[in-house]
């Protein structure tokens, strides 16, 4: 018996492949229903009210299981609650789910691990072979420290919900990633001024090209990696300009090695005076800000959209492979421990256009790998050897990701995928020898 971690999209995905593959489990979720983050009624959830996927449907949707074709490119996150609670619906997936239960500690035993779980104030403890954790990245608010002490309003976007908060305010946002530039759009509709604090440069994308999402052109024919930079860099130029022509620095890294923004309204808006620039803050006091530059503003409110940090609190950071200098556990793929075949890490892993699906293969070869490893299969021993010889190495694909602790599980899309199916296909073809039927669970 399994436990799985998490009933958001990657616990769904991870529930369905052990499923598929016959193996028992037991889910656990802090909500009372599926879908993570994406249910804005999960008091868990760092979702705003206002908030689309940045990915377009078709890169991102589960290929068995495709989005509605009413549904628009990038959905509204009310429509991906629906997308998860169909998908597990249709799979039968809820009846394998504690809901409303929180996982309060997972200690390795001798055999397996003591998973301890608390509802409604009362703990169980139960005892599992294997632990799956797939409850997220977006949980923990990376929080920035302030140089001076500031008397308005401080708030982090993991706690934002509506625009009704910045009515009349002088607001100012920290940080320029994709959650930064839509609050800052939210906030000039009801905000007395806008300014957004920007310390690095980012390349910013359309998120439509001759009225198709930008995600879904390029890829038939593969480039050299340097020449795809250079050729879409050239595009992103012709489409949108230069950062600093809107007063924004200019990346000095090039196009991919860190994750572009998806929203080219800010600009329009920085275009039309609504959102002013400003650089990195120098000083803070009482309501004033002072800037790197020197010049000053007085604000109400500062929203800091600076990101989350990975953290799972019910285990020991040991378990994870995980030296105090790293910014992310190191692991075989983002995945499997190099010493330990009883506990796997399912979705800490981001990539440019990776979608749902590439989560989703994951999920399938983690499946394939624990059935393999029942049955004592060459193959299975064969992955164990990559493994531990290959922990902690990163498939980037040749870029050269920035130093940054949200980089520090970031993979090349192409190159993740293609070793995920070449590890696949080897423990399917020793399974296709396997006469054990397996449950398909649809």
């Amino acid at each position: 018996m399994y436990a799985i971690i998490g009933a958001g999209p990657m616990g769904l995905c991870t529930a369905r492949h052990l499923k598929k593959q016959g193996i028992d489990f037991v889910g656990f979720e802090l909500h009372s229903d599926v879908g993570g983050l994406w249910d804005i009624d999960n008091p868990h959830s760092t979702m705003y009210h206002s908030a689309h996927l940045i990915s377009s449907k078709g890169t991102t949707e589960f290929s068995e299981f495709p989005m509605r074709a009413n549904v628009a490119p990038y959905p509204h996150h009310s429509e991906m609650r629906r997308y998860f609670r169909d998908y597990a619906g249709h799979f039968r997936l809820y009846e394998h789910y504690q809901f409303d239960t929180r996982v309060v500690k997972l200690e390795r035993l001798a055999q397996g691990w003591r998973l301890t779980s608390e509802r409604d104030g009362e703990q169980r403890e139960w005892h599992f072979e294997g632990v799956l954790i797939a409850n997220g990245t977006l949980h923990t608010p990376n929080l920035a420290q302030l140089p001076g002490d500031f008397q308005g309003e401080l708030l982090h976007s993991s706690a934002y919900k509506r625009a009704d908060i910045f009515a009349d305010k002088r607001v100012l946002v920290l940080g320029c990633g994709n959650s930064a530039c839509d609050i800052a759009v939210d906030a000039v509709h009801r905000a007395a001024s806008v300014d957004l604090s920007v310390r690095r440069g980012y390349y910013f994308l359309p998120k439509f090209i001759l009225g198709k999402p930008t995600d879904t052109f390029g890829g038939a024919i593969r480039l050299p990696r340097r020449l795809k930079q250079t050729i879409d860099g050239l595009l992103v130029r012709a489409l949108v300009g230069k950062p600093s022509q809107y007063g924004l620095p200019d990346p000095d890294y090039r196009l991919y090695e860190s994750h572009p923004v998806m929203n080219s309204l800010v600009l329009h808006h920085i275009g039309h005076g609504d959102i002013r620039p400003r650089g990195d803050i120098h000083a803070v006091s009482g309501h004033c800000v002072t800037f790197a530059n020197g010049e000053q503003a007085e604000y109400d409110l500062i929203l800091m959209a600076t990101g989350y940090r990975l953290d799972y609190p019910f285990i020991a950071r040991s378990e994870l492979n995980w030296p105090e200098d790293a910014g992310a556990p190191q692991l075989y793929l983002n995945v499997f421990h190099p010493e330990h075949d009883d506990l796997f890490m399912l979705g800490m892993v981001e990539a440019s256009g990776l979608g749902w699906q590439g989560r989703d293969e994951q999920a399938e070869l983690v499946s394939l790998y624990i059935r393999q490893l029942q049955a004592g299969s060459p193959a299975a021993q064969a992955l164990r050897q990559t493994i531990r010889a290959q922990a902690g190495q990163r498939l980037d694909g040749g870029y050269q990701y920035l130093q940054l602790e949200r980089m520090a599980y970031y993979v090349h899309k192409d190159s993740y995928r293609r070793r995920i199916a070449e590890h696949s296909a080897a423990l399917r073809r020793e399974l296709a020898g396997d006469v054990t039927p397996a449950t398909q669970g649809a």
